[in-house]
This record gives structure tokens, C-alpha cells and sequence, in this order.
């Protein structure tokens, strides 16, 4: 193996400089495309290679436009209101349909409509007709050795048609660029049978191999290479020959096994070690043989904006066309966002129109969370040297759904359930136009949320240490009398989770001090945190002596989750996600999972969408096989003045 000395970029590029250099020293540079011939009923969406110009007119002669009757027109001059003309058949006129020739003597139509009486062999019309009246003449469409489409343009259903009705039967493409996308790193795997603790499935070569399809280019993906200098290098310079673009994935930054920048530099040449943008920071781009060979981050999210932002521009101009900017809306934050000043950022955000105001809240801005791309509409932008944006501020964001979904979305900010996610499915099931779009902030978030008018719908389950009520105390210490009113949903099972192996002996909150217990938590603001506050408070113990006390997740499934994977050895939540990833359940009591809403738009279809799924049949069902939930009064309405 080749002594390799490690990469460590200290001075990244910006993404105004990252563009320049790849336009100069890589799209400048890189081999164009071959042209091809191919049948033009399969040139859909393909790029032409020359103009293409008509062989034949169409129509290809003077037709009629109408049914009818073909007639001299001359003779048909005289013919008004008050003086009706006769005219005899094969005479003065014959019998048309849309699309037949017109020949001489004959140079107009009349509709079928306007012949007023029909004999045998006459008819009798009463207004005048006027040369080519309803006649497509020749080349009225296309003309012979017009032009139908022009060099690179990208073909259309419609081009496909005009083409066909020229005569074209085969046309010049640019040939596809061949993309090579090589996995690597020790820890990858293909199928989820091979899953164990250590290992991840690869999911990023799907994501590129399905957006090459996307930007019209042929990729093909090779299998995982481990994290071995010698191997990466045999697995490029094999590929190299035979493509003409190689994304490698993973291996990018500077770390002990991170050999992509190093073995570009030894095929070829680097350009870029590091662009400021977060996430996708560590990609690399250069090029061997003439043939861009790209870098990319290996987590799931740097990996998507390292190809929009780095590798779609030079498929584009593979194909001569020029990168396409989303549609941008302007929308009002939900909460203050803190930027790192280091780097152009990408926020991934939830939208939904509230009172007529476009709204945008942030989802989790891990690198590696594939859910917050798959959930998101938008991106915010924040500028380097930015410190980020205040709450209520408006901002611009690129659009990554069509407005129009989002225009009919219940917006619910507030605490977590799965059972969010079944009632959005089953509101797509209904055939309803109304989406749920959800954000998981906690309950009081929510609540602050809905003070602010920045949703529909606020998810709580807020315990009032006082009363020991849930939720219905919100409604007058943080509402105006009837301002609000509280949906009923659920009453859910709330208890430790513990794994099923677990030696620990976990039997309550009291045994979260102990020294060989770590513990997961919920977020500040949290209905479940506030509850796991008021435990320890009856406790009388101090939360500092709780180790992982401080470590926070936004979901009862990432609880589980952590518990599950042996990060920790116990959290707090509902018995429905514990049941999900088969854990032992601990429980502690039910709680009152409701939704708070403003009384202004109770009797909007939107929210009676809603209503109308938690009171159905197909939730109920699915809430009793999930299992933790107790359904009671649900979908009752409680007014504020409770």
C-alpha cells in the first residue's frame, strides 16, 4: 500500500469561488459528449444535438378546417337574409369533413352548421363565403425546412409531435455521460440482512444513482470498496476509462481513512478540498484524464447538497444547459436560528400557510438526518459570516414541493407522536386535499407556537404540577377565554424504556442515579421532560446527578431508538414507540395527548378533515394495534372557558 499522508483542508473556498473554479478548470475542460441517432418516438426528454428542421409541410396540402361543404366562392357572393342561394351538388359544392383535401374549382368552406336546407342533390346557404374561408392552406403549421427545435434543447411530448408531423423520423442526441458512483468505507453494507452494530446500509449510492437518472445521464453503480488506499485507486483508475464522470462517496474530509483527495491528486488533479457550505463541507472535486472526479461527504444530507450544489452544474453542462434555479417564496420564521458564521448553510424547513402568512420552521439540521430532506419544502440560505435570523423574521426560501401541496397543509408545531404521521397518512387515503405537515418542537414550543399564530395545530401534553391536569390549564394561563380550544385525542402510556437483554435491573425513576445507568432525554419544553421534572421533583432528586440528563432528542422513536442501539441503557416514552423497537416497558402512568387549536378555524374542511380521521374506524384500529392508548372522548371539543 502507498505511504499516504493525510489531507487536512484548513482554508475552504466559498460557493461563489467553488462555481468559478469548476466552470474555468473543470466544465471548461472536460471531454464533450458524442452525438447519436435514435428513433424519435424515444427522444422523450433527451437533448438535441443539432437544430432540426422539417422535411415535409403540414398540413401537407389545403384542407378543410371544419365539416362542411367545399364551394366556389364567387358564387356564393350574392347569398344573404333576403336572398338565399341554391347550389348543386358537385357544381357548385361538395361534401367535406376536418382534414380533407380541397381542390380546385373549390377555395372555401362553409360549415355544416350554416347550410340552412338540404335537398337530395342542392342545399341552400344564406351568407356569403370568402376565399379560403375555413381551409388550412399548406404549411400552415410547419413549412417545410422550417425549424421545429433548436440545438440542445431538451425534448418535449409536444417537439415529439411537431417533429413527426415534419417527417423526422430520427434525430442527433448528445449522448448520455456514463457516472460512476463508487461506495466506500469498511463500514458499508447492501442489504439490511447484513446489519449489524458497526455497519451502515448504503443508501447514498441510490440517492446519486437515481438523481443522475433525474439530470438525464446513464449512471452505474459499483460495489462498496473498503477503506484501503490501494483498492479505491484500482476502483478509479478502472472506472475512469469508461466514464465520464466519477462520483466517490464517503472518504472525502481529513481523517485517518479519508484517501479521496490524496489518490485525485496522484491520478490527476485537485481543485476544490473543502467548499463552505454546511453540510457538505468536505467535498472535493478534481479531474483525471479530463473526466471530473467529484468527492462527495458521506453523510446522507451533505451528500444531496454536495450534488445540487457541485455535481448537478457539470451534468447540466454535459448537456449545454444552464443550471436551473428552484422557485424561491418569502415566509416568516417560527424560531431563532444560530448560524456557525464559518460557512453557507442550508436549513431544512417545514412550510404552511397560517392566516394567510406563509410559515417556516426548521427541521433538524443534522448531516446526517435523511428524514429532514424527505420531510422538508424548502431551504433556507444563511450567509456565511451570518449569525442567523430572529424569530418572526421573514426570509426567503427555495422551494423543494410544489406551493400548491403546500398551500393545503394543516400545520401542526408541537409535541411527538407516531400517531402524527397515521393521521397524515390517512388523510391522503380519504382523497381529502388536506396534508398534515408536522414539526416536533415539544409541547410548550407548541404552545408558544400557536401564541404566535404560526400554526393550526399545537400536539400537547402538558402536565399543571399543581392541579396534576393535563393540557386544560393551558387554555387560561396562556390564552384569552375562548380564544382556544383543546381537541381530545388520545390518553398514551408513559414509562421507561429498557432493553430486553439489559443486566441493569431498571425498575423505576428512582434507579436513574445510579452510577452505571445512562440515561436519555426528551428537550427542554417537552411535554415528556416536563413530566420526567415533576418525577424527580416528588423525588427529591437533583437532575445534575442523572448521567445523560443533558443529552437530548425531539422523538419518543429517537428515544427508543438510542435505547435500542445500546447508546444509553434507558429513556422516557411512550409505550407505542417501545413496542415498535421491542423493548421492555417500565410504566409510570397515562397522560392526555391533545390538540390545541385556535377556535377561529374549528369549522374550517381542513380541520374537520382532521376531526373526521381521529373519530374514524381505520385510526381507531390502528391505535389499538399499535398498543399504550387508551381512546376516550376522542375528537370532543373542549371550549377555553373550561
Amino acid at each position: 500500500m502507498k505511504s499516504f499522508k493525510r489531507k487536512v483542508y484548513l482554508d475552504t473556498v466559498s460557493l461563489d469561488e467553488a462555481r468559478h473554479i469548476i466552470k474555468k478548470k473543470v466544465i471548461n475542460r472536460c471531454i464533450k459528449l458524442e452525438e447519436e441517432w435514435i428513433d424519435v418516438q424515444n427522444a422523450l426528454h433527451r437533448i438535441s444535438g443539432k437544430a432540426i428542421f422539417s422535411k415535409l409541410s403540414s398540413p401537407y396540402y389545403n384542407a378543410a378546417a371544419m365539416d362542411g361543404i367545399a364551394v366556389i366562392s364567387k358564387k356564393t357572393y350574392k347569398a344573404d337574409l333576403n336572398h338565399p342561394i341554391e347550389l348543386i351538388k358537385d357544381k357548385d359544392f361538395v361534401f367535406v369533413n376536418t382534414g380533407d383535401m380541397i381542390e380546385a374549382p373549390y377555395d372555401a368552406v362553409i360549415m355544416i352548421e350554416d347550410v340552412i336546407e338540404m335537398k337530395k342533390n342542392s342545399v341552400t346557404i344564406n351568407k356569403a363565403a370568402i376565399e379560403f374561408q375555413h381551409i388550412r392552406p399548406v404549411g400552415e403549421d410547419i413549412v417545410a425546412s422550417e425549424m421545429v427545435i433548436p440545438s440542445h434543447h431538451q425534448i418535449r411530448p409536444v417537439d415529439i409531435s411537431a417533429m413527426i408531423a415534419g417527417g423526422i423520423n430520427q434525430i442527433s442526441v448528445i449522448k448520455k455521460a456514463l457516472v460512476s458512483i463508487i461506495p466506500t468505507g469498511d463500514e458499508i453494507i447492501t442489504h439490511p440482512e447484513e446489519m449489524k452494530t458497526g455497519k451502515i446500509i448504503d443508501s447514498n449510492s441510490h440517492f446519486l444513482y437515481h438523481r443522475v437518472i433525474e439530470c438525464g445521464h446513464h449512471p452505474v453503480k459499483k460495489k462498496p470498496v473498503k477503506d484501503n488506499y490501494d483498492l479505491i485507486k484500482e476502483a478509479v483508475l478502472k472506472v475512469v476509462k469508461e466514464s465520464q464522470m466519477v462520483l466517490i462517496v464517503a472518504g472525502s474530509s481529513s481523517g485517518s481513512k479519508d484517501y479521496t483527495a490524496s489518490i485525485i491528486e496522484e491520478l490527476g488533479e485537485v481543485f476544490i478540498h473543502g467548499i463552505a457550505i454546511k453540510p457538505g463541507k468536505p467535498v472535493v472535486v478534481g479531474m483525471i484524464d479530463n473526466k471530473p472526479v467529484i468527492g462527495i461527504p458521506g453523510y446522507p444530507v451533505s451528500t444531496y447538497i454536495a450534488f445540487e450544489q457541485v455535481v448537478k452544474p457539470i451534468l447540466d453542462a454535459f448537456f449545454y444547459q444552464k443550471v436551473k434555479e428552484n422557485p424561491t417564496v418569502e415566509a416568516t420564521l417560527t424560531k431563532k436560528i444560530y448560524s456557525s458564521l464559518k460557512s453557507l448553510e442550508f436549513v431544512r424547513v417545514k412550510l404552511g400557510y397560517v392566516n394567510n402568512k406563509l410559515i417556516a420552521t426548521p427541521l433538524n439540521r443534522g448531516a446526517g438526518v435523511t428524514m429532514s430532506l424527505v420531510r422538508a419544502d424548502g431551504l433556507l440560505k444563511i450567509n456565511k459570516k451570518s449569525e442567523g435570523y430572529e424569530a418572526n423574521t421573514s426570509v426567503q426560501i427555495e422551494l423543494l414541493k410544489d406551493i400548491n401541496a403546500i398551500e393545503n397543509s394543516l400545520v401542526s408545531i408541537g409535541s411527538h407522536d407516531i400517531i402524527l404521521d397515521y393521521i397524515g397518512n390517512l388523510l391522503i387515503e380519504k382523497g381529502v386535499n388536506t396534508r398534515l405537515s408536522s414539526a416536533h418542537v415539544g409541547s410548550f414550543s407548541g404552545v408558544l407556537a400557536m401564541k404566535r399564530g404560526e400554526c393550526h395545530i399545537a400536539p400537547i401534553h402538558i402536565l399543571d404540577e399543581k392541579t396534576g391536569v393535563y393540557n386544560k390549564p393551558v387554555l387560561k394561563k396562556y390564552f384569552n377565554n375562548h380564544e382556544v380550544v383543546l381537541i381530545k385525542g388520545l390518553k398514551r402510556e408513559q414509562g421507561l424504556m429498557v432493553r430486553k437483554d439489559s443486566d441493569k435491573l431498571i425498575q423505576s425513576i428512582k434507579d436513574l442515579i445510579r452510577d452505571d445507568i445512562t440515561f436519555i432525554n426528551r428537550q427542554k419544553g417537552s411535554g415528556t421532560r416536563i413530566l420526567l421534572d415533576h418525577l424527580l421533583d416528588k423525588e427529591n432528586i437533583d437532575s445534575r446527578i442523572i448521567k445523560g440528563y443533558e443529552f437530548e432528542v425531539n422523538t419518543h422513536m429517537m428515544v427508543a431508538s438510542s435505547v435500542f442501539s445500546k447508546v444509553v441503557d434507558c429513556g422516557l416514552g411512550v409505550k407505542s414507540a417501545a413496542k415498535i423497537f421491542d423493548l421492555d416497558f417500565i410504566p409510570i402512568g397515562f397522560e392526555e395527548y391533545d390538540f390545541l387549536i385556535l377556535k377561529e378555524v374549528l369549522d374550517t374542511k381542513e380541520i374537520q378533515d382532521f376531526i373526521e380521521v381521529l373519530k374514524s374506524k381505520q385510526f381507531k384500529d390502528i391505535v389499538q394495534a399499535l398498543g399504550g392508548y387508551k381512546i376516550v372522548n376522542i375528537g370532543e371539543i373542549y371550549e377555553g372557558s373550561i
